[in-house]
């Protein structure tokens, strides 16, 4: 059963209880009806654990004045509950980059990106088209580009986000997996096909480094080099 925690400004975040000690936020994509709040994605994969679902009527890449504060009062209410000391978040897509955003909110320990712009702001990315409808809505990017901070691990499908991928910078702490097979939208429903979902998640809750680049390459996944 999930409880709301935050509903303004656009934004929803709902609370599952869990088992542990280690959080896990999952932040939704822009979904498949565009007249509708996105459904809670990664329930799931994330079965278990103590989550936060984050929702975003607006579809603002984190850019919404309601973002920060919604986290900071959502992760209060779950402390108020039980000890939190590990925080994982998680997303796809526009998810995704909302997952590596919230490391400018909250201690986040580990991020699952998916499929994860760099930016979307036209000034940064000019080429891209894809989510214009959305974008060009969002008075102000906040962040412009997906911040990197603590331990992130980026996957991407090379068929039709390679210039998103390659725009992300390499630095220490971050692991990028690259899909040559996969596109954009077709990945993490692949991940999910291939039964690894589960187990990244339970990776990068545990902080096992080792385990997760295993299971990602093991799914095909090419771990890019570091300049």
């Amino acid at each position: 059963m999930m409880e709301p925690l935050w509903e303004r400004g656009g934004f929803r975040i709902a609370h599952r209880p869990g088992q542990g000690e280690a959080l896990v936020i999952a932040f939704a994509s822009i979904g498949h009806d565009v007249t509708r709040m996105p459904s809670p994605e990664f329930m799931r994969s994330t079965a278990g654990f103590p989550a936060l679902f984050v929702m975003d009527e607006g579809r603002s890449w984190a850019s919404g004045a309601d973002f920060a504060p919604g986290l900071v009062a959502a992760l209060a209410a779950v402390r108020a509950r039980q000890p939190v000391n590990r925080i994982v978040s998680l997303g796809v897509s526009m998810g995704g980059f909302c997952a590596l955003a919230a490391s400018d909110v909250l201690r986040i320990d580990a991020t699952l990106a998916f499929s994860p712009q760099f930016s979307v702001d036209p000034a940064v990315m000019p080429g891209e088209t894809r989510w214009r409808d959305w974008t060009s809505r969002i008075p102000a990017f906040r962040p412009v580009c997906a911040p990197l901070q603590g331990w992130a691990c980026l996957f991407h499908g090379m068929q039709d986000d390679a210039t998103q991928a390659l725009a992300f910078p390499q630095q220490p702490g971050i692991d990028q997996f690259l899909f040559a097979d996969q596109g954009h939208s077709s990945l993490a429903p692949y991940l999910r096909a291939r039964g690894v979902m589960r187990g990244l998640i339970e990776a990068a809750v545990a902080g096992d480094r080792r385990r997760l680049v295993r299971i990602a390459t093991s799914a095909g996944g090419r771990l890019r080099a570091k300049a």
